[in-house]
């Protein structure tokens, strides 16, 4: 197998591989997180909007019945069952799902039993993975380091078969590193949290800003320092807070309270989240209408935004990693090929029925002909 064109005796000439990620963030982000591992805990650990859109997808993904075919009947069944194989509790499908749509790549390492043929796939954290290059900037190599521990391991083992595959989205800044969602995310999912912490305040605060004391003594003296102290500990401890909320208030002798109240653009922070949550379903590729956006939230909007799912977003990056899964196990079961078995998905069974309706009725197309419509094996008639 030509892996990254390594093989063979006389590969054409390349201009050379760009040797690292520009890098480019968000110009003048301020307080947005940069890196993935802070991106990462604002938006999936503390965003609930990004965190449901990637359970959508990658559940979505490993959840999906898969179809193979090989050579030989039992590749392909050992294959599949590879596949489904967890380890160390995590589903592959479902792991590397995660690992693209959030980083951009997904790592899968070959782990090959007494025979020789693959036993497990093991999925690689991605921000742990640097890929190593040659002169030329071909990837020979990848380094995982945990803490101070570091692995070096070989994009192909002594027999020169596929050890880790590589799974990656398409990035134009980048030969090696693929670009994952949740950088163009980061942004709106600052937004949301911001919003969601000013009402969280504002809550705090009896959903208003508490006012304002007057102190206009007749003489026209000022507090002393020892009485604005008191005054303000005795606001936050008695006062201030959702616990306290509606509770009378007692004061002394030349103070009086003004109310204030904020003006409703100033309070609109429903509309605000609800744009930023739109923008971070945008970015991982989910309808707003299947994280509870308000709005047009009918069950035909719903049935039909699930169908959008799963052909705009699950069934593109299932191809993907079953057609890197399925090169990388080649090596060890020749021809083999995966895909996803359509006709056992349910948010697309509508579909389905209306095709077998249809080639059920092209009379001018042979049994032959209609399977291999149908996605099914033609030889099995």
């Amino acid at each position: 197998m030509r892996w990254f064109g390594r093989k063979a005796a006389a590969a054409p000439a390349r201009p050379p591989l760009a040797r690292a990620w520009l890098g480019l963030g968000w110009a003048g982000a301020g307080d947005w997180p940069q890196s993935y591992e802070a991106q990462l805990k604002a938006g999936v650990l503390a965003n609930p909007v990004a965190q449901r859109a990637v359970r959508l997808v990658s559940e979505a993904a490993g959840s999906a019945a898969l179809h193979a075919m090989a050579a030989r009947t039992q590749d392909a069944e050992a294959a599949l069952a590879l596949l489904r194989q967890r380890v160390a509790g995590q589903s592959l499908i479902e792991t590397l799902a995660a690992h693209v749509l959030l980083h951009g790549n997904g790592y899968a390492q070959i782990g090959h039993g007494a025979d020789g043929l693959p036993a497990r796939l093991y999925a690689l954290r991605p921000d742990r993975v640097a890929i190593e290059q040659d002169a030329a900037g071909w990837p020979v190599a990848y380094r995982y380091r945990a803490g101070e521990s570091e692995v070096r391991y070989a994009s192909e083992d002594a027999a020169g078969r596929t050890a880790i595959i590589h799974v990656k989205a398409i990035n134009p800044a980048d030969d090696h590193y693929g670009l994952g969602c949740l950088g163009a995310a980061a942004g709106a999912v600052a937004i949301h949290n911001a919003a969601t912490q000013w009402n969280k305040a504002l809550l705090d605060n009896a959903a208003r800003p508490s006012g304002a004391l007057l102190y206009a003594p007749g003489d026209g003296s000022v507090l002393a320092p020892e009485q604005f102290a008191r005054l303000k500990e005795e606001l936050e401890s008695a006062f201030q807070g959702a616990e306290n909320a509606g509770r009378p208030m007692l004061l002394e002798g030349g103070l009086s309270w003004q109310s204030m109240s904020l003006s409703p653009n100033e309070m609109d922070f429903v509309e605000l989240k609800a744009a930023a949550a739109r923008d971070i379903a945008l970015a991982f590729g989910v309808p707003p209408v299947l994280i509870g956006m308000p709005g047009d939230s009918t069950y035909a909007n719903y049935r039909e935004a699930n169908k959008a799912l799963w052909r705009q977003t699950v069934l593109p990056l299932l191809a993907k990693l079953l057609g890197a899964l399925g090169q990388g196990l080649r090596d060890f079961w020749p021809e083999l090929t995966l895909d996803v078995d359509l006709n056992r998905l349910p948010a697309l069974a509508e579909d389905r029925m209306l095709l077998w309706d249809r080639v059920e009725k092209a009379d001018f197309l042979s049994t032959e002909e209609k399977r291999t419509m149908l996605g099914l094996d033609a030889s099995r008639v």
